[in-house]
């Protein structure tokens, strides 16, 4: 569920993924110090392959302990190659075993969630045989989280290209069916793909309107993290291009606006934004002049 908001910690902590190429804690830690990160997110495998490498336990261990006592959220990003709603046996069957992995080096690096994007229904298959298979896969998947200290699973709706599973906020609700709106099942909002899909964010009132809908759709509490993108593109285009914080067509009024919302109380933002160190660290102190 959300977060409540302790003394001393922000409401919403902002931070970005950082590299971890070279170690976890030797590469990461140093790079969320530079960025001014209160929160971060990482890979803890090739985001573009199916390898799922056991990791160094002590750079786990220093990597746990260093955001424990910095107070920085942690959150695992899952490979991007997983598909539940593949039509081919050997994508399915890798994605189970690749978010596994990532569920349980979540755990043991201390994430509060890890995210995964929700898919397409490749080789023209139906969506709702595709849906099926998400439950069949999935669930058990979310049945093994049954230690306190497990991550959530956080679902992360795409820009809407191909015959994408999730992109509306509104394609959540028959994503959650299948999976039993399981107590381990969160959700990743990217305003890039929001609007992307087609979610006006930049409207007056945009941003407040996808949070009521998203409360609406799965019910309050399922927010566990957001990607703060601005979006290269115009709205509906259906492309995953990210920009800097308020140099992209959504500007920088509607992440102020995302602060407010009560959905969003103590959850984190994450930028996945261009421009390295630099930029990175101009757009975390961006959002936290909007966050006031």
């Amino acid at each position: 569920m959300s977060g409540a908001v302790t003394a001393g910690i922000p409401r919403n902590p902002v931070g970005g993924h950082i590299p971890v190429a070279g170690g976890l804690a030797r590469t990461g830690l140093p790079y969320a110090r530079e960025i001014g990160a209160e929160a971060v997110q990482v890979f803890v495998a090739n985001p573009r392959g199916w390898a799922t490498p056991p990791g160094s336990p002590p750079q786990d261990e220093q990597f746990r302990a260093g955001c424990a006592a910095a107070g920085l959220p942690v959150y695992v990003h899952a490979p991007y190659l997983i598909n539940f709603g593949s039509h081919t046996e050997a994508t399915a069957e890798r994605s189970v075993d690749s978010l596994r992995h990532s569920l349980r080096r979540g755990r043991r690096i201390g994430a509060r969630g890890v995210v995964v994007h929700t898919g397409s229904a490749t080789g023209g298959r139906p969506r709702a045989e595709a849906l099926a298979q998400v439950g069949e896969r999935l669930l058990p998947l979310l049945d093994e989280l049954t230690h306190d200290d497990d991550p959530r699973l956080l679902l992360e709706p795409t820009a809407g290209q191909g015959a994408s599973l999730c992109s509306w906020i509104a394609d959540l609700g028959p994503y959650f069916d299948v999976l039993d709106h399981h107590p381990k099942l969160g959700v990743c909002l990217d305003t890039c793909h929001l609007f992307a899909a087609g979610h006006d964010l930049a409207a007056p009132g945009g941003m407040k309107a996808a949070l009521d809908e998203l409360v609406s759709v799965v019910g309050p509490g399922r927010l566990g993290l957001i990607h703060a993108n601005d979006s290269k593109d115009v709205v509906g285009a259906h492309k995953d291009r990210h920009e800097n914080i308020g140099a992209g067509h959504i500007g920088a009024a509607p992440f102020a606006e995302l602060f407010s919302h009560p959905e969003t109380e103590g959850v984190p933002l994450t930028i996945e934004t261009p421009g390295g160190v630099a930029g990175h660290a101009a757009d975390v102190a961006r959002l936290k002049g909007l966050r006031g």
